[in-house]
């Protein structure tokens, strides 16, 4: 019986196709993350048709599945990767599935992991959203979430062992808090049919049911409960490197590559023993993860979600019988009285120092010798922070009074001294604004990041700087967090046009910046033989040579000089 079935090929006999698979062939959702928040648009998956009988199927290690073909990459989505995680297994470490018998449908996404707020007025949203989408975007009130959620999808252009292609694992946004795999922006044909990798996205447990440290209030057997979500990415780094050959994948070479919250816990994969030999390079959009939780905040977060839900440490079983929808009103009733401390920490919610999962921070005080080996890219946005102003629109139509009267609050009497360092770059005092607090905000610990990941002097590291402008919003977003993935992803119109506008212009940079991704996955070097693109050396604490993507590209030894010692003596 054959492995891999593919149209011209032999077809694997058995079983009918399964289309309700696990609750599945629903209909989907566009989700465009922003900051740990989704909107939400009715969409119909790329791709879908009816399914016939030669369609691919492969064996997925725990049973077969059918995927389509959309034109020439393979695509399959709802692989399941690891058993359902609600009821006694809720926050516990996560378990391999049970094989299933027959051929289960492929086509349709899996469950998003739980997230949104049950007590919040229907049809509500943050103002962000309403901006970027309008109010006539179809936006959804009851999206697709079940604690049965541990599911990945897969792009590939090709089946079977003939040619062993780079493999590249997304780790999604939206903090540890909420987002989703799942979503138009992230789909990864464009990115696996013109580069010809193998893309692999991951959903696994978020917020309460993933980041809920435990383990200092009951005991050994949820001591892992604070990383449970990282223990999910874990087992799906295993199915890879199990499975991934009958997708056309290399399992020798893996990329873990995200942005904001996934950039954090690729940072953290970085440091944990259990992901130790899973992946060979890594990539942090926007999400420097310099440090993770402590124990002692951990248990404090803990302690209150219990007392949100009438329990003691004792009743812990009881937590794991409760509705869903009960434990998220409590995490959300949490995080308003513990406000976030850091890059998508969650109102608390976020991975933990752990002996066994993770025994240091990730780049704090120094990198972590067990990631010394893998090669790393870190870059930032120039303006991230447009983003998070979408709700303060002072922001955007500040005069010099505004920005002084702002600085004045953020350093005080080293005001002055940021003003004059930044204002040398030009601009009008919002754009001003918007680089120091981007600065602040992403820049500062990505450097950080590259110059301890350098000082190890194993593994190369390369840093970036994202400066194209967007026209979204009449332009006001300018250069905003987020901006960069339908680059990388080579989406400019499929899920990306809402950021970029669409068009031959940022179509040209997303050629080039997917190739590089691309290329750094197969090679370990970011470089992309054609594509147009400086040679971008590694970063070093001397040159420190960056690479500045728009639309025409260049290499500068140190761009933000002096905005960095400034900053850094504040």
């Amino acid at each position: 019986m054959p492995l891999v079935v593919v149209c011209g090929q032999q077809i694997h006999p058995g079983g009918q196709m399964n289309h309700a698979a696990n609750g599945r062939g629903r209909r989907q959702a566009l989700k465009t993350l922003v900051f740990g928040t989704a909107a939400m648009v009715s969409a119909t998956p790329i791709g879908r048709r009816a399914i016939a009988a030669s369609a691919p199927v492969v064996d997925a290690g725990y049973g077969w599945v059918r995927g389509f073909r959309n034109d020439d990459v393979f695509t399959f989505r709802g692989i399941r990767y690891g058993a359902p995680t609600g009821g006694n297994q809720r926050f516990l470490p996560p378990r391999r599935p049970v094989s299933w018998s027959g051929v289960h449908d492929a086509t349709t996404y899996g469950y998003s992991a739980p997230q949104s707020n049950p007590d919040a007025p229907a049809g509500t949203r943050p103002p962000a959203l309403n901006e970027l989408f309008g109010s006539s975007n179809g936006f959804r009130a009851d999206p697709d979430e079940n604690e049965d959620c541990l599911f990945l999808n897969v792009w590939t252009k090709g089946l079977g062992t003939a040619r062993n292609r780079p493999v590249m694992v997304w780790l999604h946004g939206g903090g540890f808090a909420s987002g989703s795999a799942s979503i138009l922006l992230y789909d990864g044909t464009n990115l696996a049919r013109r580069n010809d990798v193998v893309v692999v996205g991951i959903n696994h447990r978020l917020n309460v049911f993933g980041y809920t440290h435990f383990g200092d209030l009951v005991g050994d057997e949820f001591a892992q409960s604070g990383n449970a979500g990282q223990l999910d990415i874990v087992l799906a780094l295993e199915w890879v490197r199990e499975n991934i050959a009958r997708f056309g994948g290399d399992p020798h070479r893996v990329t873990v590559f995200g942005e904001s919250g996934g950039g954090a816990k690729v940072s953290f994969l970085l440091a944990s023993p259990p992901a130790r030999g899973l992946f060979k390079r890594a990539i942090i959009e926007s999400g420097p993860g310099i440090r993770m939780g402590e124990r002692d905040a951990a248990s404090v977060t803990a302690d209150m979600l219990l007392s949100e839900l009438g329990l003691k440490p004792h009743q812990i079983r009881e937590a794991q019988q409760l509705p869903m929808a009960r434990v998220l009103a409590a995490c959300f009733a949490v995080q308003g009285k513990r406000p976030a401390s850091g890059l998508g920490s969650g109102g608390g919610f976020a991975p933990v120092l752990d002996p066994e999962v993770l025994p240091a921070h990730p780049f704090a005080p120094v990198a972590s010798p067990l990631g010394a080996d893998v090669p790393v890219i870190v870059g930032w946005n120039r303006t991230e922070s447009t983003l998070f102003s979408l709700g303060d629109p002072a922001a955007f139509t500040l005069d010099e009074a505004g920005l002084e009267m702002r600085l004045k609050n953020l350093f005080g009497d080293e005001a002055g001294n940021v003003h004059k360092a930044f204002r040398a770059a030009g601009g009008n005092p919002s754009d001003i604004y918007f680089r120091i607090t981007s600065h602040q905000m992403m820049a500062a610990n990505s450097i950080l990041l590259a110059e301890r990941k350098a000082a190890q002097k194993a593994a190369p590291v390369y840093l970036y700087r994202f400066d194209w402008h967007t026209g979204a919003l009449d332009g006001r977003l300018r250069t905003p967090h987020g901006l960069e993935m339908p680059f990388v992803f080579d989406n400019i119109e499929e899920g990306g046009a809402v950021l970029t506008g669409g068009g031959a212009r940022p179509q040209a940079l997303a050629a080039r910046m997917s190739a590089t991704w691309a290329a750094f996955a197969e090679t370990g070097v970011p470089d992309a033989p054609g594509s147009g693109l400086p040679h971008w050396p590694a970063y070093d604490a001397k040159a420190r040579q960056t690479m500045i993507f728009n639309d025409e590209s260049a290499v500068v030894s140190d761009p933000q000089s002096e905005e960095r010692r400034v900053l850094a003596a504040t």
